[in-house]
């Protein structure tokens, strides 16, 4: 058994579930200032408040994963994204004390508003800027990183970084819309609306810029037969997009919009996997170079499979004890 792939598959899986989950919770964040009422601000985050640190569990997993599975490639990623990493831990540590004191607080409301806003664009900002960083190759000698303090700045990072904060804003408009009614589910659909043409917009636009940044992208996407296996991807986007739209379209939709932004997520996140693999850090380091030695593999496997089906199934009970639409005045308050 391949236990580097099954590893990769794993981080992959850990991350991603942190981007849908903690996304879309980020995004109600960001669209925080623009809902108006001080009512519509309080329901939003009713919204998210039993389920945010929970979602976040998947931020650790990865990252601790990371550490502990492929040492290599933390210890060569790491030193290329000190920045957006540490901008992206504070923001989200501001987020996490909004959500106590903003409920708790009267005079100062205003204040723990605009922490919630800045940590929540802050941090999916971040996200998308290390994105960008991983995507555009990382400057390697022997086995160690040997680029400069500002490799992370490039006109293509900050692409991907509005690029992530649009889309967040989507999940958020979206996972709106399902728990919401009245003023503030129209509200949210029309921000969902909005938001999804800025998606679609920069998904193509990053989509376009990326096979010109390494050859090997390129020949992904545009050489032949790989272009018959790989077309799929667009396809499916197009059709996700179609759902998105039309279901925002029809007035008492809940869980579509949502479900179909979702599914623009997880197609460009398979979209990356495509470009990536099989390396771990474009353009030259593999998933076989960055992996542990198979014996602690093995170790970190036998943890893995009984504490990630816990967490699977304590984030869905979370998820399905507070189902339903959350109304204005009502909601979970500590």
């Amino acid at each position: 058994m391949d236990l580097a792939l099954l590893w990769a598959f794993i981080i992959a899986f850990a991350v991603l579930a942190y981007v849908i989950l903690d996304g879309f919770d980020l995004g109600v964040g960001i669209l925080f200032p623009f809902l108006g009422r001080h009512e519509h601000r309080d329901t939003a985050m009713n919204t998210v408040a039993p389920i945010w640190d929970g979602n976040e569990t998947w931020l650790v997993l990865g990252g601790g994963g990371l550490f502990a599975v492929f040492p290599l490639a933390y210890a060569i990623i790491m030193p290329a994204l000190y920045a957006p990493i540490i901008a992206m831990l504070l923001a989200l540590v501001f987020r996490g004390v909004a959500f106590e004191f903003r409920f708790k607080a009267t005079r100062s409301r205003v204040l723990w508003d605009a922490s919630f806003f800045v940590g929540s664009l802050v941090a999916a900002f971040a996200q998308g800027l290390a994105l960008g960083t991983l995507v555009q190759g990382i400057h390697v000698e022997g086995r160690a990183y040997a680029g400069g303090w500002w490799d992370w700045l490039t006109p293509f990072s900050l692409l991907t970084g509005l690029a992530v904060v649009v889309g967040y804003t989507l999940l958020g408009a979206t996972w709106l819309v399902v728990k919401t009614e009245g003023d503030l589910n129209r509200l949210a659909a029309r921000y969902a609306s909005v938001t999804g043409i800025g998606t679609l917009a920069l998904i193509g636009a990053v989509s376009l810029w990326m096979p010109f940044i390494e050859p090997q992208f390129y020949l992904r996407w545009f050489g032949f037969p790989q272009l018959l296996y790989v077309a799929p991807v667009p396809i499916l986007v197009v059709l996700a997009a179609v759902v998105l739209f039309r279901q925002l379209a029809v007035h008492d939709s809940t869980y579509r919009p949502f479900l179909a932004a979702l599914a623009l997520f997880v197609l460009s996140f398979v979209g990356l996997g495509i470009n990536f693999y099989p390396n771990i850090i474009p353009p030259n380091v593999t998933i076989w170079d960055a992996a542990a030695p198979d014996k602690s593999l093995e170790f970190l496997l036998v943890g893995a499979s009984i504490l990630i089906p816990i967490i699977l199934a304590y984030t869905g009970y979370a998820y399905w004890v507070f189902r339903g639409k959350v109304r204005e005045g009502e909601g979970y308050h500590h």
